[in-house]
């Protein structure tokens, strides 16, 4: 702590460098002493006071000097000795004398002299003052010349005293008491000649000068010290004006009794809208806000023991407290320690108070849907648990979030998400009702408190039909939208104590309720905490992975449907894990996915797929799939460049496989980096067709040179029946139409070939054709036969066999048997017991799958007492099942 400089002393911390009055020391005396132009406008005032105070006493000067010369002419005449040259010397001096006193009058007195610069009228003053003190000391020397006697020395007091009275009058002016007093010396000097005397006066006037000097120095500094005062009050009282004209504080003092002695205007309008409020005790016209911290004591209390206090919240005693203030005060003493009062400030808390509700409000509430927020929710929560105490008490939690929300932000805009928004909290709020807290956490996520419900069936039946409600159709400006809500639950205590595991393990039933397919609930299990988990080891053991380069690429064969031969591979990665052996990409690359490393993976796939094709044939082309983020990233382009130069192989040989996940945010950006892979020179793949985004309009803009259709297509597309086949040639022919090739993905069986190939499919990919190979088999494949591709494994497809064993009875051409299903498809089945005498194949026969209900069927093959028949149309196996049900119930 330190104390407060003295504001003179501030003052001077302030000057420039030199002399008292903040000028330098080389500063020109005539500027000193007021004899030259000045550009401050506080000098000049300081001279024109000067000027002013000469005006006041000059007049009794004048009349002064006016009788004392009358009365020197008057002694003179009553010396009988006087001659009359002395006579008329006395008269000519007392003339100059009064002509010089009646100049200095007019130019200090009269207002047509005013309008001089003050350092001109200083000017003048002091030559009139020299020739003034020229005079007088001519007219002193003159006089001495008298003879001894009463009237010398009267004359010679008159005289001095008239120089006396003149020098002071003139003090004011430094430089006129200068002039003053040089030009008694330099008249001294021309009477006496050279002379003791005249030196005498000399070293007077040089003392003079000096003090003069001094004095004037110190007008300069007050001067300075009154201006810079001057402009500080004025500041001051500007900036008290404004602040409380204009801004939330204001000022108030009081006498020793308390009653106000001063108060600002616009505070004393609101306490006494028509009174005044001068005069009033304090304690009558504030009153203190009882609920606010720190307020224990009044402010009677300390206005009577004169104490301090600060930050007191008030309000107007007489009135509703519709405005509040914060006051502050403290005791005023005098230099002799007595109590003279109380000065203090205040300032306006209404807003703040207004402030200080919302922000309370918006802590609690979320602002959007009114709901209550993450912090509500985590308070009513840790509540809700910390009760449930003594006798087991259940506490259930909803964890919800919305599917498909992010497409209507992206397709109708941010305002039409927040509507939607609103909705849904209106839904949830009514299918919740009294049984819970609602809340949002955020963006689309919800959250439920049941306190009291731990039913499974009970809250499946809320979960279900919180579900079905947010399903059915919004209606924001004029257009319909639906989507759809994933529920996880956890009840507690027996999924958790507290609320940060209770919230973890919902958490992780509404991520399996989202990888069950969306629009589900999902009760929280230990097997769910057992898979994060193990999730989390996998993460860690990837990113040793990446670190140490624990991958290797496979590549299976691509073969054109007419030549048969092999075109190119796609880059297939693999992981071999130390202890946990070959781990399947579709089980780290999602985890890849989230926790970072894609990019990091699908680089060095890209890379490493370039130099290992760079020693195939010429022809061959080398595809990499490329994930939704890696797509994502603006160096995409830069990088495959540098892939592509790194290997040397020619751009028309690389291949990305893009899914369709990646036009779900469809933007400017997607446009401009479809743009920039097409400007390198490489292929575009759709890959996996038909199974992701169901739009077809992103079609009409990216540049694809290869759809490829997804194995759930393929599958089955040659069995009788299925309309598989139909909807591959529809692709094929927009791939067609669009100038795009098309491969079949997953292909197993061989007459699924023949299908492709008749439905226009212009390549094939799948195991008919061979497994994925390392890149030194590769190259053997594409060594073989000019790259002829080998067609392997089942030669005709079938339907998906169930193994079995129960007993029917069959008919054929009348005659009935039993015999024994091993197992069974929707288009046929094998059975054990069946013996036919000749060509077995197309024997018409009926089979009884259901109770007392035959089934057509017809033989296929039989030999060694087994049989392969087909029906004569696919069968529903689960009606077999809910036969067998049947007949277990009427046995039981």
């Amino acid at each position: 702590m330190y104390a407060p400089l003295p504001a003179a002393d501030r003052r001077a911390q302030t000057r420039p460098p030199g002399g008292p009055d903040g000028q330098p020391h080389s500063l020109p005396l005539q500027g000193l002493f007021g004899l030259t132009e000045n550009d401050r406008a506080s000098v000049t005032e300081l001279f024109v006071m000067k000027l002013a105070q000469v005006s006041v006493v000059w007049p009794f000067t004048l009349a002064i000097q006016l009788l004392t010369c009358s009365l020197l002419v008057a002694l003179v005449l009553f010396d009988g000795t006087s001659t009359g040259e002395r006579i008329i010397g006395i008269a000519v001096h007392t003339a100059i004398l009064a002509v010089g006193s009646l100049l200095i009058f007019a130019t200090v007195r009269l207002p047509a002299a005013s309008a001089l610069a003050s350092y001109k009228r200083n000017r003048i003053v002091t030559l009139c003052a020299a020739a003034m003190a020229a005079t007088l000391t001519s007219l002193l020397w003159a006089i001495t010349t008298m003879p001894d006697g009463a009237i010398q020395l009267d004359s010679t007091i008159a005289v001095g005293g008239l120089i006396g009275v003149t020098a002071v009058s003139l003090h004011p002016i430094r430089a006129a008491t200068l002039g003053f007093a040089t030009g008694l010396v330099l008249a001294l000097a021309v009477l006496a000649g050279p002379s003791v005397s005249v030196a005498i006066a000399l070293a007077f006037l040089g003392c003079l000068i000096a003090a003069t000097v001094s004095l004037a120095r110190i007008d300069h500094a007050r001067e300075l010290d009154r201006e810079t005062a001057s402009n500080e009050g004025r500041i001051a009282v500007k900036m008290i004006t404004e602040f409380e004209d204009h801004g939330a504080g204001w000022f108030w003092e009081a006498d020793r009794q308390g009653r106000v002695t001063y108060l600002s205007d616009k505070v004393a309008r609101d306490i006494m809208p028509s009174g005044t409020a001068v005069g009033q005790l304090l304690t009558d016209l504030f009153r203190m806000d009882s609920d606010a911290p720190g307020t224990e004591r009044t402010l009677a209390f300390h206005i009577s023991s004169r104490t301090s206090f600060a930050e007191y919240s008030v309000c107007a005693a007489a009135q509703q407290c519709e405005r509040w203030w914060s006051i502050s005060g403290r005791p005023v003493v005098d230099d002799l320690g007595r109590f003279q009062g109380f000065i203090g400030s205040g300032s306006d808390l209404t807003e703040q108070r207004k402030s200080e509700a919302e922000i309370t409000r918006l802590a609690l509430f979320d602002s959007l849907t009114g709901l209550a927020n993450r912090q509500r929710m985590r308070i009513s929560l840790e509540k809700t648990l910390a009760q449930n105490t003594g006798p087991y008490r259940a506490t259930s939690l909803f964890l919800m979030d919305l599917d498909r929300f992010k497409a209507v932000n992206d397709t109708l805009g941010h305002p039409a998400g927040d509507a939607l928004l609103q909705q849904v909290a209106q839904r949830l709020q009514r299918g919740v009702g009294d049984a819970g807290l609602v809340g949002r956490l955020g963006g689309d996520e919800f959250k439920v408190v049941l306190p009291g419900m731990g039913n499974r069936d009970a809250l499946a039946t809320l979960a279900k039909d919180l579900i079905a409600s947010l399903s059915q159709p919004y209606f924001i400006s004029g257009t319909a939208v639906t989507i759809g809500c994933s529920i996880g639950i956890a009840i507690s205590p027996d999924d958790g104590e507290t609320s940060e595991t209770l919230v973890r393990n919902a958490d992780l039933a509404l991520y399996a309720a989202k990888g069950d397919g969306r629009g589900v609930h999902r009760f929280f299990s230990d097997e769910m905490l057992a898979g994060a988990r193990t999730r989390k080891l996998l993460e860690d053991d990837l990113r040793v992975a990446v670190a140490e380069g624990a991958f290797h690429l496979c590549y299976q064969p691509v073969v054109s449907t007419k030549t048969v031969r092999i075109v190119g591979y796609e880059a297939l990665i693999r992981w071999n894990h130390p202890t946990r052996g070959m781990v399947s990409p579709a089980d780290f690359i999602p985890v890849a996915e989230e926790c970072g490393l894609i990019e990091a993976i699908g680089e060095w796939v890209l890379r490493t797929a370039c130099i290992e094709a760079a020693r195939w044939p010429d022809g061959i082309r080398v595809a990499v799939n490329v994930s939704p983020i890696q797509f994502a990233n603006p160096v995409l382009p830069a990088i495959v460049t540098s892939a592509l130069a790194q290997s040397g192989i020619a751009p028309r040989r690389l291949e990305l496989e893009i899914t369709e996940g990646v036009f779900l945010d469809e933007t400017r950006s997607s446009e401009q980096m479809f743009k920039a892979l097409k400007g390198v020179g490489v292929r575009l793949a759709l890959d996996d067709f038909g199974t992701g985004y169901s739009s077809l309009g992103y079609l009409r803009n990216a540049p694809f040179d290869k759809i490829k259709i997804d194995q759930s297509f393929v599958k089955g597309a040659a069995e009788p029946g299925n309309r598989n086949a139909a909807i591959i040639k529809a692709i094929v022919t927009l791939a067609d139409t669009l100038g795009m090739e098309t491969t079949a993905e997953g292909v197993e069986v061989q007459d699924e070939i023949d299908l492709l190939r008749d439905l226009g499919c212009s390549h094939i990919q799948g195991y008919v054709y061979g497994r994925p190979v390392r890149a030194e088999e590769a190259m053997r494949q594409l060594g073989v036969e000019n790259g002829t591709a080998t067609a392997s494994g089942f030669k005709v497809s079938r339907a998906p066999r169930t193994k079995m064993l129960r007993s029917a009875r069959i008919m054929i051409g009348g005659v009935r048997g039993d015999v024994r299903i091993r197992d069974i498809s929707t288009s046929g089945a094998m059975v054990d017991g069946l013996r036919i005498d000749g060509d077995p194949y197309g024997v018409e026969m009926q089979i009884e799958l259901l109770e007392d209900q035959l089934t057509p069927a017809r033989v296929r093959w039989a030999r060694d007492g087994k049989a392969g028949i087909e029906f004569h149309e696919a069968f529903n196996l689960d009606r077999l099942n809910h036969g067998q049900a049947s007949r277990i119930r009427r046995t039981g």
